[in-house]
């Protein structure tokens, strides 16, 4: 079958090199694509964010099917394009509809879905700029450290962590007030902090059945000792170490199956990915967050454990046959290192000529922000690719993506050579 992936970045590589090997596949268009997914599959030039010419390419191309890689087209309503038009309404998608996509388009939205179904989760409350006094008031009910959310997608850099009460009402302002995250932040949420350890579980759900995929755990900031800045990840690993059987079971509890039932149950449409970002409190897990696709750069070492046919299983979601499918995995343990632009998270160079992807064995490149200039592989975003690594012991696996990662130049390269180090001794 013909399938249109959309989305340009890391995460849509891992997706194209998977679906390039299947045995179902028979043209892999991506829109737009980057530098990485030209090896497997062809790139159009349509935005994706642009319906109606992703309209008239899926009707010319003979599309079976349509995946969708990034937040933004499924927040603003892909899904439900597609069912809404006669022409397009018998091809899946693999997605949610508009409303289940809000699990992650609105912090509001999904703190209510929890409580409503009991999914354990922080204490929290939202406010809007006209509540900015009992906002305030609010905030100095918890003890430091102060979380705060923009309610709405701010492209990873919406979550603000701070240890000072002063700062925290500053940043409360700047969000409310200020409006530092645009329309993001017009309405912001207060929680409490929880500690723990951090990870993400996976589940692929047609609606009614589901599949829990590998458990991962992503590195954001931008700095070794998770220091800095906040960015959109920085390397991954995956299975995560202190996710055991017993903690796993209780997120499918707990977590999992009150999500999938809760959103049968409010006649939500969810055919795709539910990114459940968890926090470890002690062995209990929490709900930190929901995400309404793969994470990136989590896809990068989620996806490569998967040995099962992808394609298999998306026909699956799309026919509500998932509970007919069995998901295989590679059992070895997966690290990804992302080499970023110099100024990354903030204003970053672009077009620096890339060389010795050639020279990397033993590992896969995902790209991410890259494009072909000339005949030149040039940088075209802050984070400009992924190096993926198997190994039999997560120290094996971080030394290949480390070897490989510096054998890649472009000037001002940056990579975390700690990604993975805290899980060594778990």
């Amino acid at each position: 079958m013909n399938v249109l992936l959309i989305g340009s970045g890391g995460r849509e590589n891992a997706f194209a090199w998977k679906l390039a090997q299947s045995k179902k596949l028979n043209t892999l268009f991506v829109c737009p694509g980057n530098a990485g997914t030209l090896q497997f599959a062809t790139n159009v030039n349509i935005a994706e964010s642009d319906f109606e010419e992703i309209k008239k390419f899926v009707i010319k191309n003979v599309i079976k099917m349509v995946l969708v890689g990034p937040e933004g087209p499924l927040v603003n309503g892909i899904y439900d394009f597609f069912k809404e038009d006669t022409q397009l309404s018998n091809i899946p998608v693999i997605g949610p509809s508009k409303i289940g996509a809000q699990l992650e388009g609105s912090k509001d939205f999904s703190k209510q879905f929890m409580i409503r179904h009991s999914i354990p989760t922080a204490s929290y409350g939202t406010f809007t700029k006209e509540q900015l006094p009992e906002a305030l008031d609010f905030l100095v009910k918890f003890n430091p450290p102060y979380v705060i959310k923009a309610d709405g997608l701010a492209a990873g850099k919406g979550v603000v962590i701070l240890n000072n009460l002063k700062d925290a009402k500053v940043e409360l302002t700047e969000m409310l007030v200020n409006a530092k995250f645009g329309n993001a932040s017009s309405k912001v949420v207060i929680e409490e902090f929880l500690k723990g350890i951090e990870l993400s579980v996976f589940v692929l759900t047609d609606g009614k059945n589901y599949k829990i995929l590998p458990s991962a755990k992503d590195y954001k900031r931008i700095g070794e000792g998770d220091t800095g800045l906040n960015t959109g990840g920085m390397g991954a690993v995956s299975p995560v170490p202190f996710a055991d059987e017993t903690f796993l079971k209780k997120v499918e509890e707990r977590v999992i199956i009150p999500t999938v039932e809760g959103l049968r149950k409010e006649n939500v449409e969810y055919k795709g990915f539910i990114f459940i970002g968890l926090m470890n409190c002690g062995g209990e897990p929490y709900v930190i967050e929901y995400n309404c696709r793969m994470g990136d750069p989590e896809t990068e070492v989620v996806v490569p454990r998967i040995k099962s046919d992808l394609l298999e299983l998306f026909e699956a979601v799309g026919n509500q046959t998932l509970n007919e499918i069995q998901v295989e995995l590679d059992e070895r343990i997966a690290v990804t290192v992302m080499l970023v632009s110099a100024g990354y998270p903030g204003d970053f160079e672009k077009e620096k000529i890339i060389t010795g992807t050639e020279n990397v064995k033993q590992s896969l490149v995902f790209h991410a922000g890259t494009k072909i200039e000339g005949k030149d592989l040039v940088t075209n975003g802050g984070r400009v690719m992924a190096i993926t690594s198997f190994g039999d012991t997560i120290e094996e696996a971080i030394g290949l993506s480390m070897k490989n990662a510096e054998l890649i130049n472009f000037d001002n390269k940056y990579y975390r050579k700690d990604i993975g180090n805290d899980l060594i001794k778990l």
